[in-house]
């Protein structure tokens, strides 16, 4: 069988970086193409939520390694085998396999991490929850359902969407409330809680929610639900909007979409005494 035409690591990074400006990233990310050669032939990539290593041993069989998180986010003073980053480099390097990044960027861009994530929930966008420029990007997303529901039944929803997770899906609010208009922000959106009160929406679905914000939101007069998600499974969606940006570039490009669960949680019980 002949192999199928390959493009070039520039042809691919490219691409994403035309759907995903480094632009939009924040001044602290580290975005866009972290090892490999631009000119390296490319006809097999894997696209995941984060370059761990179980994921770049799956990526052994591809060219390009394309995630969300970057690898080199924070400060690295050396890439020795003896550190977890330094072997995930040599890792890589040894397999042929390069490794692109979009984050914040991918945050930001329309469509991007949240519209996946509204797609993935049936939400239908109107416009970003925290918008940038001309207020056609941003962080996060507002939107409605087709039909409203209550609470109880969106979490349902939320949970049947997103991949498994040990952390699952929980809510805060009123079961009963009904739900219609949605705000919601892939990845840690706790920061922008005040943006969901003033968006005034019925829920606001996020991942990382911590307790002290969540309860200080909770009190405002007409706070929106919360619906909290795992981080991994929040972005996740990401992956098949990024592989069908590189479908439409080569479609003849083999690409895959990792199942691999690199959430940091892997046990979860329910808490409290059991009755005898």
């Amino acid at each position: 069988m002949t192999p199928a035409p390959a493009i070039t690591v520039a042809d691919a990074v490219a691409a994403l970086e035309a759907a995903y400006p480094p632009a939009l990233a924040h001044d602290w990310d580290a975005v866009g193409l972290s090892v490999g050669d631009p000119a390296a032939p490319v006809r097999r990539v894997l696209i995941a939520v984060d370059p761990l290593p179980a994921v770049i041993e799956e990526a052994m069989d591809v060219d390009l390694l394309v995630t969300h998180h970057p690898l080199l986010l924070r400060g690295v003073h050396a890439v020795a085998t003896t550190a977890p980053k330094g072997s995930a480099i040599h890792r890589l390097i040894r397999g042929g396999v390069a490794l692109f990044s979009a984050h914040t960027n991918a945050d930001a861009a329309n469509p991007g991490v949240s519209d996946a994530l509204a797609g993935a929930l049936g939400v239908t966008v109107e416009r970003p929850l925290a918008p940038e420029g001309d207020g056609t990007v941003g962080i996060g997303r507002v939107g409605t359902l087709a039909v409203p529901e209550t609470l109880a039944t969106f979490t349902q929803r939320v949970a049947d969407a997103l991949p498994a997770t040990a952390w699952g899906v929980r809510a805060a609010g009123d079961p009963t409330r009904t739900v219609e208009k949605v705000a919601l922000s892939g990845g840690a959106g706790d920061s922008m809680l005040h943006l969901a009160r003033a968006a005034g929406v019925d829920v606001y679905v996020t991942a990382d929610l911590r307790h002290h914000p969540a309860t200080d939101h909770l009190a405002e007069p007409g706070a929106p639900a919360l619906v909290d998600v795992a981080h991994w499974a929040s972005e996740h969606p990401w992956c098949a909007q990024a592989a069908a940006v590189l479908a439409r570039t080569a479609p003849h490009l083999e690409i895959t979409v990792s199942t691999t669960r690199t959430d940091a949680w892997t046990v979860g019980q329910p808490s409290g005494a059991v009755n005898a």
